[in-house]
């Protein structure tokens, strides 16, 4: 059973285009073959610098991050290349991947014969998997995406409210990734899943949110009165998620993790508020 990689609907088994969006079947992949949507056989292993070992079969494809492959077997073949059928499209594509904070260019792995390739994050941190249905969005902070099948469409995402974009910590660009397939994103320390009920709300300090389904609702709030948002450590806002839906929180970002490490820090969390003009167009999280 083979799906459309621009929309996500079943594709029919003869014909060169979607039915539904007209997209051409061999676009995405570069083969005169259509995508062969089968479940992935995989592990994650490790605990903070987790390795995603995955068995391909025999013409399954992945596309990842360049540089976040860390093995493979000879029979695996891999090509670097942009995403898209004309020049146009290409370049377009290069420009949304650069704003979403990944790479240029995607790496592509294949199997004639059954082989394994192994994936991993750049910095400590954990490893989630999604198992996306056709048509499925699931929304990610930026730079997140490690791999995902061939049939998973990866694309940018404005955040819709101008105070989320502002002061929700993750700036105004999202990662939009849509199924069918599983994709693999990787973020700092470890993860906390919610799963909220419609109208229940979840406080989170900005930065923090690593993934969220469609039907959740985002948007800021201020973090109390002056005194707690100058000195609690927090910042002067933190990020609101509404249900119905999923929400992953990661306990250590990547700008907290580049502040504890950097030399002749002040200490503490305290200036976050006080700095937070000068992150709001430098956000790395």
């Amino acid at each position: 059973m083979a799906f459309c990689v621009t929309c996500g609907s079943q594709l029919p088994d003869v014909g060169r285009f979607c039915t539904n969006c007209g997209a051409s079947v061999t676009a995405a992949s570069g083969s005169s073959q259509p995508l062969v949507h089968q479940p992935l056989d995989y592990t994650i292993q490790g605990d903070n610098l987790q390795v995603i070992r995955i068995r391909l079969k025999p013409g399954q494809e992945l596309f990842a991050e360049a540089g976040k492959m860390v093995y493979k077997q000879p029979q695996v073949a891999w090509d670097t290349r942009m995403t898209g059928e004309t020049l146009g499209e290409k370049l377009w594509g290069a420009v949304k991947r650069k704003l979403m904070g990944e790479s240029l260019f995607m790496t592509y792995f294949q199997a004639s014969i059954p082989g394994e390739v192994g994936f991993a994050g750049s910095y400590p941190g954990k490893v989630q998997a999604f198992e996306l249905k056709p048509g499925q969005n699931i929304f990610v902070q930026r730079d997140a995406f490690v791999v995902a099948q061939a049939s998973v469409q990866l694309n940018i995402a404005m955040v819709k409210r101008l105070g989320a974009g502002f002061f929700g910590g993750e700036g105004f660009i999202l990662e939009r990734l849509t199924g069918p397939g599983t994709v693999f994103i990787h973020a700092g320390g470890d993860f906390v899943e919610f799963t909220l009920g419609a109208g229940e709300s979840l406080q989170i300090d900005t930065g923090c949110i690593v993934a969220f389904d469609e039907t959740v609702d985002y948007d800021i709030q201020l973090a109390g009165g002056i005194r707690t948002a100058l000195f609690g450590g927090e910042g002067l806002f933190l990020a609101t998620l509404t249900g119905p839906g999923r929400v992953i929180v990661q306990s250590l970002t990547l700008q907290k993790m580049r502040r504890e490490l950097a030399p002749y820090r002040t200490g503490g969390d305290e200036h976050k508020g006080l700095d937070l003009i000068s992150g709001i167009f430098n956000s790395d999280d």
